[in-house]
């Protein structure tokens, strides 16, 4: 009885989603007519209405002469109706089935678009938050994206938004790497800051934030005692960010006080009361070598099997050769007078 009510309600919502969809598209029989409706939708702001005719259309004219027009516009339909995911799945759709159509760079465009428009969210139209402080695996997606647009089509007209794009891209991705340089830094991480401080460097020449990174390669040799490494990083500091605000008016290098184990009080009375500055000591500058003495071996001894399997508690113990690294003496004035 109840596998036959189950059938019962699986037809009902069958034919129920069928009546829907006859009347959504009663009177479209033709490829242009879903063409053209799914056009007026899209011009209209209807979004949603768009993609469901535009997905209607390449579902019953899967080969048809607007087949891959309307894939094409169903990307931009995802995009603007908010589904983000679907739209970058439709442009992954479209560059696989067409790589030769002449418009496959507004595709790969539009793909690189909604990454960009995922990683800068929407609440952030409404509250300042600061974009490289969250999550960056988009903002990396759609640099990726947009670099390969660059690579392929270069003389694209969505080239010159795309590189614009990419430039805000760089600088979040170079602020989040200081971000978490910082981090590691105020926990005494130094290798870690130190990683973090010459990947800006090398990856993201031309962002503000470069200096930034130079200044944390500073500090983290200094920290950890390397002061070669410590010098030539000042130098370049000095030479190329003179105004950098870690350089007092000599050119000296400010070392930050880290925020790393705030008292009890601080925490409690949430920062008003106690300290939460931790003047953490650089490294030495130099690394002192213990002395090694000469190895003189003192008298051996010949132990018996039974000391030895008792440890020394019993057994003979006699000495033994006495065994030395000095070289030997050749010979002593007694010896010499009696020849």
């Amino acid at each position: 009885m109840r596998v036959l009510l189950g059938l019962m309600i699986l037809c009902f919502a069958v034919s129920c989603s069928s009546s829907r969809d006859r009347d959504q598209f009663a009177g479209l029989s033709t490829e242009e007519q879903f063409y053209r409706t799914a056009n007026r939708q899209l011009n209209s702001s209807n979004f949603s209405g768009a993609v469901q005719t535009y997905q209607a259309l390449e579902s019953r004219f899967p080969f048809g002469q607007y087949a891959a027009q309307a894939q094409l516009e169903l990307i931009y339909a995802n995009f603007r109706s908010g589904n983000l995911e679907g739209a970058r799945a439709a442009a992954d759709r479209f560059i696989r089935l067409h790589p030769d159509h002449q418009s496959i760079d507004y595709a790969y465009y539009l793909k690189g678009v909604a990454s960009f428009s995922e990683n800068t969210g929407f609440m952030s139209r409404f509250l300042p938050t600061d974009p490289s402080k969250r999550d960056i695996s988009r903002a990396r997606d759609a640099f990726t994206e947009f670099s390969l647009l660059l690579a392929l089509y270069p003389d694209s007209d969505y080239a010159a938004d795309a590189r614009a794009r990419m430039i805000f891209l760089r600088n979040n991705l170079a602020a989040y790497e200081i971000h978490v340089a910082n981090y590691y830094l105020e926990r005494r991480a130094y290798v870690a800051a130190l990683n973090r401080g010459r990947y800006v460097i090398e990856n993201f020449q031309g962002s503000p934030l470069v200096a930034e990174g130079v200044a944390i390669m500073v500090e983290s040799y200094m920290r950890l005692g390397l002061d070669d490494l410590a010098q030539t990083s000042l130098t370049l500091l000095r030479s190329n960010y003179p105004d950098h605000p870690t350089l007092d008016n000599n050119g000296n290098f400010i070392v930050r006080n880290h925020v790393t184990n705030p008292s009890l009080l601080y925490t409690v009375s949430f920062g008003l009361l106690g300290s939460n500055v931790d003047n953490t000591p650089l490294a030495p500058t130099t690394r002192p070598f213990p002395e090694i003495a000469p190895q003189t071996a003192g008298p051996q001894q010949n132990r018996s099997l039974l000391n030895v399997l008792t440890m020394g508690r019993f057994g003979n113990t006699g000495p033994g050769p006495v065994i030395t690294t000095e070289p030997p003496v050749r010979g002593t004035d007694d010896d010499d007078s009696g020849n």
